[in-house]
């Protein structure tokens, strides 16, 4: 690590005002951080985003079937041969092709039906300029709003949790499928379901 991007990481973390960060002197008396809960995109190794859960996904296998997945909403696994087109929906859609649209690299944030309108909207701006970034409310959620891409998820309580814009800038479009579309694909919804 060189000092200035040490000092930046640094930096970075006191202007967030992040306690538990401090220098350490590596051999060449560069400062190095200590480890904590902050986040710096150049270092993912070394800036978890706090609360992500992974998980070990053990199929990517095409079913016409319907799926029962470990993790609700879904966080990868079998899924349809067709993928969901990444937008914004109004209404749920299928797990099955929006899990094939996480295999090609989608990041997918469900949230509560009942979310107010304004947090609703606030979602919706994260999918602007962003191809990979696919929006739906999501029945019987646990939580406000839960951000998933493949063998990842993040469960968050407001829609302005700066994890949420770290979580897209991590995973959007770096599914186990590099490279394959997700600005095309199936629009079906379940209805207000």
């Amino acid at each position: 690590m060189n000092i200035v991007h040490g000092c930046r990481v640094l930096a970075v973390a006191a202007a967030l005002g992040l306690g538990g960060v401090s220098a350490a002197q590596a051999q060449d008396g560069t400062p190095t951080p200590s480890t904590g809960d902050f986040f710096d995109p150049a270092v993912p190794e070394a800036t978890p985003i706090a609360g992500i859960e992974f998980f070990e996904v053990e199929s990517a296998d095409h079913t016409e079937e319907p799926v029962a997945y470990p993790q609700d909403p879904p966080a990868g696994g079998p899924h349809y041969p067709s993928w969901q087109k990444c937008q914004v929906y109004d209404e749920p859609i299928p797990n099955e092709p929006a899990v094939h649209s996480q295999e090609h690299g989608a990041v997918w944030i469900t949230y509560q039906p009942d979310l107010p309108e304004a947090d609703v909207e606030a979602l919706a701006a994260f999918s602007e300029g962003q191809r990979y970034v696919l929006i739906s409310p999501y029945p019987d959620l646990d939580s406000p709003i839960v951000a998933s891409a493949w063998g990842a998820q993040l469960r968050l309580d407001d829609v302005a949790d700066p994890r949420l814009p770290e979580f897209i800038a991590r995973f959007a479009g770096n599914g186990p499928e590099p490279g394959a579309t997700c600005d095309s694909g199936l629009e079906e919804t379940l209805g207000e379901g």
